[in-house]
């Protein structure tokens, strides 16, 4: 196109021309650095992708009923199935974790949804039947079918409560004979809508506690409830030392032969004072409050799960690691434990996936179920330079 311009046997007229042209091709080349550029900056800011870039290949989203939608408390189902888009779009598996409340829902608090509370027993099961199976069945009709679902989150003691509440209220015997009633209709939710394409986890908290581990899982095997993975949430300032979460992970392959997934860990980068945290054990933080001492007890941890006996070690998911301060949110032990530093930037304890990221099966990643909340405060996640 150039030499024909040149060739331009009248030289006014082609000029004006070549200017034009030069002009478009300049304004095209501006668009096309713009969009790049655009590109680049989108692929740098997404956390999901920035994880994914140091070897995530598994993430999980938590499920409220009707959340109040205050501070990070938002996650209803529409909210849930953007981000999870999001995740599926990355290449990654998805594990859901359903509360079964409209709040947070833990070993101390398992309140049932405002809207089921004056329900009697047998329609809270159907309720719970209901509500599962149309959660999965919306996901998979949105295309975000998870790959494993956690009918409950950290329920060592118990859901739904009163009703399924397993120490201080009724007789034990019946106490687990409801719980287990709620666990199974929530379980046949699940597989109504998913077939056998959805893993069930059950997911208790005493990552480092083989005789409360031992306790709950031969209980549900004795009231038949069926499921695949064991879930165990791991703090080493809440749950024991590395011995002991390597002790559960032995003697729990041993007696259940199930795979088990530490679905909750984090540890600080920066200082945390655990001692204002209840019931937490400061001689348990034995690495350094720094990034490498940080990075130190992920690889350490990794290499635990993967030496669980019979090859039934599944994984790691690092809790909050989104959770950066932003201005109007308050953010889980003020960021401390995330997996970006203040200013957003990738910390290299996210490097220790890369280490698994070829093992056969092997999970790694975290729950990121407030970064769509931490976006819309203003947060901004960045990676510099290559892993």
């Amino acid at each position: 196109m150039l030499i024909f311009l040149f060739a331009e046997k009248r030289p006014c007229v082609g000029m004006r021309k070549h200017a034009k042209l030069l002009a478009v091709f300049a304004t095209l080349l501006s668009i096309s650095g713009l969009l790049y550029a655009l590109e680049r900056v989108t692929s740098d800011m997404d956390a999901i992708r920035i994880m994914v870039k140091h070897g995530s290949n598994c993430f999980r989203l938590r499920l409220f009923v009707n959340p109040p939608h205050t501070d990070v408390v938002v996650n209803d189902l529409s909210y849930t199935i953007a981000l999870a888009k999001r995740i599926k779009a990355a290449g990654a598996r998805l594990l859901l974790d359903l509360h079964y409340s409209d709040t947070w829902a833990d070993p101390a608090h398992q309140l049932k949804p405002e809207a089921w509370s004056d329900l009697d027993f047998d329609a809270l099961v159907e309720r719970v039947y209901e509500y599962t199976r149309m959660c999965i069945a919306t996901m998979k009709q949105e295309g975000v079918l998870p790959d494993m679902v956690q009918p409950g989150n950290e329920i060592t003691w118990g859901m739904l409560w009163p009703d399924g509440k397993l120490y201080g209220v009724g007789e034990p015997e019946e106490q687990w004979w409801k719980f287990a009633r709620l666990l199974k209709a929530a379980i046949r939710g699940i597989k109504d809508a998913a077939g056998d394409a959805v893993q069930i986890v059950l997911h208790v908290h005493c990552g480092g506690d083989w005789r409360q581990t031992q306790w709950f899982f031969e209980n549900v095997e004795k009231l038949g409830v069926q499921y695949d993975i064991i879930g165990l949430s791991y703090y080493p300032w809440w749950h024991g030392t590395v011995d002991d979460l390597r002790d559960n992970l032995r003697r729990t392959a041993e007696r259940f032969s199930k795979d088990i997934f530490v679905v909750e860990t984090a540890y600080p980068y920066r200082h945390l004072d655990v001692r204002e945290m209840e019931g937490a054990n400061q001689a348990n933080m034995r690495w350094p409050m720094t990034p490498e001492g940080q990075r130190s007890f992920l690889v350490e941890l990794i290499h635990v799960v993967q030496e669980t006996p019979g090859g039934h070690g599944l994984g790691v998911l690092w809790w909050y690691p989104e959770a950066i301060p932003v201005e109007g949110l308050v953010v889980w032990n003020d960021g401390a434990t995330a997996l970006f530093d203040r200013d957003g930037k990738a910390l290299p304890a996210m490097d220790a996936f890369l280490e698994v990221a070829g093992a056969k099966k092997f999970l790694v990643g975290g729950d990121v179920s407030a970064l769509a909340k931490i976006e819309a405060m203003g947060g901004v996640f960045r990676d510099d330079g290559d892993p």
